[in-house]
């Protein structure tokens, strides 16, 4: 075999390794794409689910027979109702303008347990108008308050109340 020969087959064998280098690189990119698209997915499906379910619950106690609403004006201009159902122990706010807080800023609600405040959960920051179902049984509190917090929230209020609404009799 001739020097030019040799050449040539080395220069074969050296670009077929480095041709399966990059199609197992590919393949590999490839299986992780597949992979964090499957994680996507399940993620969304699972989102979807929990806000179904939750939807679920905020028609039970809009729909409840011993359903009872109190109306107030809130911040701004804002509407909101809540809707308690002593049978299913639970309420449901319904605000409809509420501002968006500022940055780094959420609205939090609260039942009120004859001046003690207790955490009921945390309005969606991206919508003006919702419906929330308040986290916890309303376990004879008088009424409940929005106040605005840290993104996340807090244990006890940190702020005035933006809002006090009393509950239905």
């Amino acid at each position: 075999m001739t020097r030019i020969a040799r050449t040539g087959a080395a220069r074969r064998r050296l670009l077929s390794r480095w041709a399966l280098a990059a199609c197992v690189a590919a393949v590999a990119a490839l299986g992780g794409t597949a992979t964090w698209q499957h994680q996507q997915v399940t993620e969304a499906r699972e989102q979807a689910r929990q806000a179904e379910q939750t939807s679920e619950r905020i028609a039970a106690v809009l729909a409840a027979s011993d359903a009872r609403t109190s109306t107030a004006k809130l911040a701004d201009g804002a509407t909101g109702a809540v809707v308690v159902s002593a049978s299913q122990d639970k309420a449901v706010l319904v605000v409809s303008g509420m501002d968006r807080p500022p940055q780094g800023k959420v609205f939090q609600m609260w039942f009120d347990d004859d001046g003690t405040m207790r955490a009921a959960g945390l309005m969606d920051a991206g919508r003006r108008d919702q419906a929330v179902l308040l986290s916890g049984g309303v376990d004879g509190a008088s009424g409940m308050g929005i106040t605005l917090e840290p993104t996340g929230g807090s244990v006890h209020p940190t702020s005035t109340p933006v809002a006090l609404v009393s509950f239905p009799a």
